[in-house]
């Protein structure tokens, strides 16, 4: 049975801390794939409308770049909309019953459970899989399988706000991601590196 760790989220942009949090996720539980996928439109934040899904799609792709078994999937975005958890695991399942899916979570997102869809019927179905983040309790009533990974106390909003003042993005995402991030002009950035 192929085990496979799910990392949702805005991605925008991606940045170390995502990719630190799938490495680590995929070795500690010995996973075949852990497979990052961005939102269409998330439930739980508002979203940016100066950058598109698709561009948020591609940064991701640029960031796992030459990482092998950490993957990224359009799922989210191709089918648009709101995107719920039980939903898209729902699907997942669906079009790989042979799978063990792993939903890997932050702190922050674990203190916010009993406000998720649907999320009597999701814990049934995956196994949640926590990681401590700088400022959440990581507490909840439902169960989560929390593993230790070294902690970074980076966001994207600290990324967004970096490039929106001008400010170095540099070692905080993949160099691949800084230069689409510039090319397209996204979160107020210059064509050139600080």
């Amino acid at each position: 049975m192929k085990r496979i760790g799910i990392l949702g989220g805005t991605f925008n942009p991606p940045h170390i801390g995502h990719l630190i949090i799938a490495n680590e996720i995929k070795y500690a539980l010995n996973l075949d794939e852990v497979r990052l996928i961005p939102t269409a439109t998330p439930p739980h934040k508002l979203a940016d409308n100066n950058v598109t899904a698709q561009q948020r799609l591609r940064m991701v792709e640029l960031a796992l770049e030459g990482s092998e078994g950490l993957t990224v999937s359009s799922f989210e975005v191709d089918k648009g909309g709101v995107s719920y958890s039980y939903d898209t695991i729902t699907s997942l399942k669906e079009i790989e019953p042979e799978a063990e899916f792993y939903f890997i979570i932050g702190a922050d997102m674990v203190d916010l459970l009993p406000t998720w869809h649907k999320i009597d019927e999701l814990v049934r179905i995956v196994t949640f899989i926590g990681v401590n983040r700088p400022g959440s309790l990581g507490e909840t009533p439902y169960p989560v399988r929390f593993i230790s990974i070294p902690e970074i106390d980076l966001s994207s909003t600290v990324l967004r706000a970096r490039l929106a003042e001008g400010g170095t993005i540099k070692f905080l995402t993949p160099p691949a991601v800084e230069s689409y991030i510039r090319q397209e002009g996204l979160y107020g950035s210059s064509a050139y590196e600080k």
